[in-house]
């Protein structure tokens, strides 16, 4: 049986690659578990791992730093990579001040770490541990860790320890908090739906209504110069004239008194384009255009990647029109200037024909999609090493920052998902295999940071006194939640659902949202969670470096 016994407690290859599968297969089949509705998910690898390592079942040191940090930079990369095309945008309208609040929270559990860290006289390394675990953020340990190898050389087991210990009431907290606000305001669900319906969340994307030309003053004008007129972006997908036929507008086409006019505009121009064009009726344009259809396209042709609708000749065609592109779930209208993406689903309107021709041109082959296109992906990893790696001199600082291994990659591949079409590169990845890239690197992640720990793990625990470090991370937790939550709901007057989604956002926590979502058939937890979580996210990884170069 010394074969087995190698298997578990051995050196070598098989040694390394048994120890993580068993680890990571266990903490994932755990992760399933709900307590109270309630799971830590894809954390208990952490807890498993620090369990094995305390048996015993330990790896290579070398081996392991190699596999923890490539599975960090993964993990960090496919989340730049999924939440890219939304970061800038999410500055704009509503998202300027949801992203405010969630600064506020992270800046207010950073200062709740300083304190504590003065009061108690904890370790900075430990305390940035603590302060991970407390707002469920992995990749802000995986950069307090790197950060504290480039200054000393290795990185202190506590660091993991602290983040452990803290991080099931981080999951906790966080929701505790969202139902404790529930309780203080006396909020009432029905009430909040039925004050939600005007705000500003349920007006974002784009959707149809149809409009009876009554303005004289658009009354004889072409399309074209009526959308200039309006100073907004809208399509007209059909119009209906005075004889009853149907047709495909171009730009060049008039508008004429008494035209029936099916219009495809953001939910927040509804109002102005009824007072601009004229009043707004219901209409079944199903029945009435059948020599007409409407379908959606994939575009998967990369030779279309990054080129406005207008270069392609897409916009205002004979036969057929671009109404709307939906990215990442949302649709955008269509304008000459839109520039398409490889993954959009454009919805065009014309006849079977020209319908045909356009998905020649934009592809529409899942096929495409689903083959792996690996060539964005490590030329991102590639530069976001290198971009990680670069010392960059701040003037009141003794030593150089970096963004190291967790900070490079995010930033570029928020910026190549962002702008990479602008350079013909295709960064589109399913969402399954976006999905999948994360996870492994997570698992691999937290599994080799649990058998780094978990050889001191119970000394340091009971011992060492670390029981306290508990509490520490309940008060980094509750503080900035509760003082966001009084911003959030007396002062910027949010609604529940958007504020618990913010909250959520702002610790970075999966557990919270979901729990979130299961209080409403709304989107507005889901789209508070993604306007906030990009910004928290980048922050939360660079203030954790930030800690250790500025206090060790």
């Amino acid at each position: 049986m010394e074969w087995l016994n190698n298997l578990f407690f051995g050196t070598g290859i098989a040694h390394s690659l048994f120890v993580l599968a068993i680890v990571i297969a266990c903490g994932v089949w755990l992760g399933k578990v709900k307590l109270a509705g309630v799971s830590l998910g894809i954390t208990w690898v952490l807890f498993i791992g620090i369990a094995a390592s305390h048996f015993g079942m330990r790896m290579d040191a070398g081996t392991l730093d190699f596999i923890k940090e490539f599975g960090l930079v993964l993990f960090v990369y496919s989340i730049g990579l999924q939440v890219g095309p939304s970061f800038f945008s999410a500055f704009k309208r509503g998202g300027l001040g949801m992203n405010a609040l969630a600064i506020f929270a992270v800046f207010a559990g950073i200062a709740t770490a300083l304190a504590i860290h003065f009061f108690s006289g904890i370790p900075m390394p430990t305390m940035v541990g603590i302060l991970s675990g407390a707002v469920t953020n992995t990749p802000g340990l995986g950069a307090a860790q790197q950060a504290c190898s480039d200054i000393s050389g290795n990185c202190p087991p506590s660091v993991a320890l602290g983040y452990a210990v803290a991080y099931p009431l981080g999951v906790v907290g966080v929701i505790a908090t969202m139902i404790l606000v529930k309780f203080a305001y006396r909020i009432s669900f029905s009430g909040e739906l039925k004050a939600m319906e005007n705000s500003e969340a349920f007006k974002k994307g784009a959707g149809r209504l149809t409009l009876v030309v009554s303005n004289p003053a658009i009354s004889g004008r072409k399309i074209g110069d009526v959308v200039e007129l309006s100073g907004r972006h809208f399509v007209i997908s059909r119009i209906c004239g005075s004889d009853g036929k149907i047709e495909i507008p171009q730009s060049d086409t008039k508008l004429h008194s008494g035209d029936k006019i099916l219009v495809v505009a953001e939910f927040s121009d509804a109002d102005f384009l009824s007072a601009f064009i004229g009043e707004r009726i219901d209409m079944e344009w199903q029945k009435l255009d059948t020599e007409l259809e409407a379908r959606r396209i994939m575009i998967t042709n990369p030779d279309v990647n990054g080129k406005t609708l207008g270069k392609l000749g897409l916009y205002g065609g004979f036969s057929f029109n671009i109404t709307r592109v939906n990215r990442a779930g949302i649709d955008l209208v269509a304008h000459s200037h839109l520039r398409l993406q490889v993954g959009d689903r454009v919805t065009v309107v014309g006849t079977s024909t020209a319908i045909k021709n356009v998905e020649k041109q934009l592809g529409n082959s899942m096929m495409k999609l689903r083959q792996p296109n690996l060539v964005p992906i490590f030329l991102g990893i590639f530069l976001g090493v290198l971009a990680g790696s670069i010392p960059l001199a701040i003037p009141g600082i003794p030593q150089p920052v970096k963004l190291g291994l967790a900070g490079g990659p995010l930033v570029v591949s928020i910026l190549l998902s962002r702008f990479g079409t602008k350079f013909k590169l295709v960064t589109y990845t399913t969402v399954s295999a976006n999905l999948m890239v994360r996870e492994i690197g997570i698992a691999l992640f937290l599994a080799c940071v649990g058998l780094s720990a978990g050889k001191d793990f119970v000394s340091t625990l009971i011992d060492g006194g670390a029981y306290v470090w508990i509490a520490y991370g309940a008060l980094i937790t509750f503080v900035p939640m509760i003082l966001a939550s009084i911003v959030g709901r007396s002062l910027m007057k949010l609604d529940y659902f958007t504020l618990i989604g913010v909250l959520a956002g702002a610790s970075t926590n999966p557990p919270a949202l979901s729990y979130a979502n299961s209080l409403t058939t709304t989107d507005l937890p889901a789209v508070g969670y993604a306007t906030v979580y990009p910004m928290s996210m980048f922050l939360r990884v660079i203030s954790a470096q930030l800690l250790i170069i500025f206090f060790v």
